[in-house]
């Protein structure tokens, strides 16, 4: 059972006494920029905040300030942006990330040994250790790691650490015992068992590929109601601190999404939370016969349900239309036959429900699609079918993304952790497709954009900066990968703001700064259409505001 922070010590941490918003109330004197309908970039001194929150005017210095306000905020010339809104991520996962053991910023098995003994040694009174974060690629391994890696530093409890796409999990000696794996358990239809010696002799070696992961799953305990809502306000903390102020947040359950009712109740949430049931069950229990209302002066609306078709790249799950270059033997695994996902595709339409699909490999997107054609020819109107990650299309499928409104939901910072092992996992040959944004964007599709968090960091700057240079942090490769995929620095922001809204049919709400959208904005430290790539992945944030009130503050 996790043992947290006391719910009332971070319930302190959902925002500083908010700056009351009950009358109209004045920005003043700042270098604010935000995008028009169009995306073309406006510039303006001071924005006038009306009573429920809403930008009622954008004015220049030449323009006459109201006499009237209840209170008028003086920025001293600071740089103001729309906040940005995280197309994909996953808000619960970031929280607990926080909350337990982290070896997400390991870079070799010693070192995370290490840590996960550390931890273990610290935290006597854990009946299971649980975490995540590891990326056997990060660590230059070479292979999965082990259960009898696991065990040679904590071999009395059970410990069970979901790799850092979450698609697979590794698992110690005494969780597989707890679970009743065995040599004879079989690999479950769209997961993976992977397996140590060969033959009669083979046995689990301790990773756990997809749906493989519920077999030791169903045996580690679940967070309690108070768990999930410190969580939550420790995701939420993180979020506002790298100034978004919208998330569509993937994969969502009932018991959080009971943590995130119970947050709008008690006036907590802050941050606004565009969800998407896991599954079609989910979403009927929580919405019955159709997507709920916005909730809590539009913080909190399930509109949407999420599906899998694949897996992901790292731990060989995404489903390839040829075998994978390093591991000609495996093509990874489609989650669903045709029929299926089209009848729970279909299902979720029939009530109005968005449907965003995880499609990473090219066999798994081209099923997608397949399904979004037959979709769109019964259900007609604005649905925008949403694929999410798109990673690695077949460039023959890539104008198929410009039809029937489909939205491609991407993360620039996948392109660039993940290059080398893309190249590795596909070879030279199918790399045309990968990573494809300004393809995406030529075909007539919409581009927006995300972080996957806690996959990786939730830093929008450094996905800005990736988007229009194809770089990393450290500006390799020189020139950019696949330098043809760059798309232009007010393209990606426009994809991390406005389209990212739009993704989730918020784009009445916010996602810009316009008379009648929502008041969310931050204040940072530089302006970001001028500051270099290295100086933008620099860029702090200063406040940040959410319908016209200040939730954070850097101290």
């Amino acid at each position: 059972m996790r043992s947290l922070i006391p719910f009332v010590a971070l319930v302190a941490l959902a925002a500083p006494a908010p700056t009351p918003a009950f009358a109209d109330a004045l920005v003043d004197n700042v270098n604010g920029m935000t995008l028009d309908k169009d995306g073309r970039v406006i510039r303006f001194n001071a924005l006038l905040i009306s009573p429920d929150g809403k930008v009622l005017k954008l004015l220049q210095a030449s323009d006459k300030r109201p006499e009237r306000l209840d209170w008028r905020a003086d920025e001293k010339g600071r740089v103001l942006l729309p906040g940005f809104v995280d197309a994909h991520g996953h808000v619960m996962s970031l929280g607990f990330r926080a909350l337990e053991l982290d070896l997400s910023d390991t870079h070799s098995l010693d070192e995370a040994k290490a840590k996960i003994a550390a931890y273990a040694a610290a935290n006597p009174e854990r009946k299971w250790i649980v975490g995540g974060g590891w990326n056997q690629e990060a660590w230059g391994l070479g292979r999965f790691p082990t259960a009898a890696d696991l065990d040679a530093v904590v071999p009395d409890r059970p410990v069970w650490l979901s790799r850092v796409d979450g698609h697979a999990s590794w698992a110690n000696s005494a969780a597989m015992k707890a679970a009743g794996v065995t040599p004879k358990s079989v690999s479950p239809a769209g997961g993976r068992i992977e397996k140590t010696g060969a033959g009669v002799k083979a046995g689990p070696s301790g990773v756990f590929v997809d749906a493989a992961q519920s077999l030791v799953e169903k045996v580690v305990p679940q967070p309690l109601p108070k768990e999930l809502d410190v969580a939550f306000l420790r995701a939420q903390e993180t979020l506002l601190s790298y100034g978004i102020t919208a998330t569509a947040d993937m994969g969502t359950s009932l018991d959080e999404w009971l943590s995130y009712r119970r947050m709008g109740d008690l006036g907590a949430l802050r941050v606004r939370i565009m969800s998407y049931a896991s599954g079609v069950e989910t979403a009927v229990r929580v919405g019955g016969g159709g997507p709920t209302p916005w909730l809590y002066n539009d913080k909190l609306h399930m509109g949407g349900i999420k599906l899998f078709a694949d897996g992901a790249l790292g731990s060989r799950g995404a489903w390839l239309k040829a075998p994978y270059s390093d591991a000609p033997g495996q093509s990874g695994a489609g989650f669903m036959s045709d029929d299926v996902i089209r009848n729970l595709m279909s299902r979720a339409a029939m009530d109005h429900y968005q449907v965003a699909v995880h499609a990473i490999g090219d066999k798994a997107n081209a099923q997608v699609l397949d399904a979004i054609e037959e979709m769109a020819a019964t259900y007609k109107g604005d649905r925008r079918w949403r694929v999410e990650h798109a990673q690695i299309v077949d460039p023959v499928d890539l104008p198929r993304f410009g039809k029937y409104g489909t939205i491609a939901s991407m993360q620039p910072v996948h392109e660039t952790s993940d290059r080398m092992m893309a190249e590795a996992r596909l070879g030279p040959a199918r790399l045309a497709g990968a990573y494809a944004w300004k393809s995406m964007l030529a075909n007539g599709a919409t581009l927006a954009f995300g972080t996957d968090f806690p996959v990786e960091s939730p830093d929008p700057f450094a996905g800005w900066a990736a988007a229009f240079t194809r770089q990393g942090a450290d500006g390799q490769p020189s020139g950019g990968w696949q330098p043809q995929e760059v798309i232009s620095r007010e393209a990606a922001w426009r994809a991390y703001t406005m389209d990212a809204a739009y993704a989730g049919f918020a784009e009445a709400k916010f996602g810009r700064l316009a008379p009648g959208q929502r008041a969310d904005f931050i204040i940072v430290d530089r302006d970001p259409l001028l500051a270099s790539p290295t100086d933008l992945r620099a860029t702090k944030v200063q406040q940040t505001w959410v319908g016209g009130e200040k939730v954070w503050v850097r101290k």
